[in-house]
């Protein structure tokens, strides 16, 4: 079976002295160091990156990896906006599922904070519709009109949405890796500027730097060796329309749904065996449509339960975000997947720390790209 032996992740933030480059080579060494691996032992990479054929001109950095690391072997780059990381991911275990006794790197990294804002929302965009772009609706103008839809159907408030950001604070405050380590208050983020109503800039994921990075193999005798070692039981990846006029309705993420199913069905699990999640959080909707969409909570009911606090650190038998989400722990596209998947294995090894749920054997991933076109869930256990 597929197993996750090793994951490194670099700090996430405005990493001004880094580069693309050098965050790749910190997040390959890096990894390759905690499970005592040399770059010889693995047979091929996947790498997830959205950005850098826009803002860099460099597409070709699947080369640039095969110059860092010295060596010539398959090197793949994945793009597929912000779920990148998360379909590199399952590529890398598609992969394994036809090779025997075979060793993977996925990688996960973007480079974001050293363009202008506007470049960073324009790149952004390149993830939309041609229609979309051309009405000047930029990501936050797409997740306000879900927000907009689903506050108006279900008769929730602004107040509901800042429960979101309030909880993935307090958890970011306890991952040193955070882009923000900060605690807010509810009064606070109602009283951030707007962006796109009504989502406000705390309601929002920041534009972010890092990278990060997985072992994986099927090799009995690698992971009988680790220090570490967890069961990829799904990964699952589903499309859906680009344009959001296209869709049945604005109160899901389809893709994420059947995802969701099809990602259960193979691992063999219920929902309520999951201990711990990592959802997609780029803005405060979007993870109270995931906990919906994935199941965990029914439809139209997410505005009242994210209230209630039930899945914060160790308060109920699911924790989700406890890294801090995309909105505290940050968001560097590419990276966010890889960075999803590897604080699920930190829980599951009891390598979290100060953010550590307690007793968890069952986690969750869930990656989107867009507005819901590309949506990635995966399934792990110990």
């Amino acid at each position: 079976m597929n197993t996750i032996i090793a994951f490194y992740q670099t700090k996430f933030g405005e990493l001004w002295e880094k580069s693309l480059t050098s965050l790749i080579k910190e997040a390959v060494f890096g990894v390759l160091k905690e499970a005592n691996l040399e770059i010889d032992q693995i047979d091929a990479i996947f790498f997830g990156n959205m950005m850098a054929g826009v803002l860099e001109n460099n597409l070709h950095t699947a080369s640039k990896i095969a110059e860092i690391i010295g060596r010539n072997i398959p090197i793949f780059r994945v793009e597929a906006a912000c779920a990148s990381g998360g379909v590199a991911f399952h590529l890398a275990t598609r992969y394994l599922n036809d090779n025997c006794r075979k060793t993977v790197l996925v990688l996960g990294a973007e480079k974001m904070t050293d363009y202008s804002p506007e470049e960073v929302t324009s790149a952004l965009a390149a993830a939309s519709s041609g229609e979309e772009q051309e009405a000047g609706l930029t990501f936050p103008g797409l997740y306000a009109l879900m927000a907009n839809f689903y506050l108006q159907k279900y008769h929730y408030t602004e107040e509901n949405l800042a429960y979101v950001s309030y909880k993935n604070h307090y958890h970011g405050s306890l991952n040193e890796k955070a882009h923000f380590q900060n605690k807010l208050t509810i009064e606070k983020i109602l009283q951030s500027p707007y962006v796109a109503y009504p989502l406000k800039v705390l309601d929002s994921s920041p534009i972010s730097d890092g990278a990060a990075a997985l072992i994986v193999t099927n090799d009995k005798n690698l992971v009988k060796k680790s220090k570490a070692s967890v069961l990829v039981l799904a990964s699952e990846v589903v499309t859906d329309t680009i344009n959001l006029f296209q869709r049945k309705s604005l109160d899901e993420i389809l893709s994420t749904k059947i995802a969701a199913e099809l990602a259960f069905k193979k691992a063999g699990i219920e929902r309520k065996q999951i201990n711990v999640a990592e959802v997609h959080d780029c803005f405060s909707i979007a993870e109270i449509l995931a906990m919906e969409d994935l199941g965990f909570w029914k439809k139209g009911e997410g505005g009242r339960k994210i209230k209630e606090l039930s899945t914060l650190l160790n308060q109920s038998s699911l924790t989700v975000n406890p890294s801090g989400g995309l909105k505290a722990a940050g968001h560097p596209v590419g990276a966010t997947g890889i960075k999803q998947i590897g604080e699920i294995f930190l829980q599951l090894t009891k390598k979290a720390e100060k953010r550590q749920v307690k007793n968890a054997k069952y986690g969750l991933a869930h990656n989107v790209g867009g507005s819901g076109g590309t949506a990635v869930v995966t399934i792990l256990a110990v």
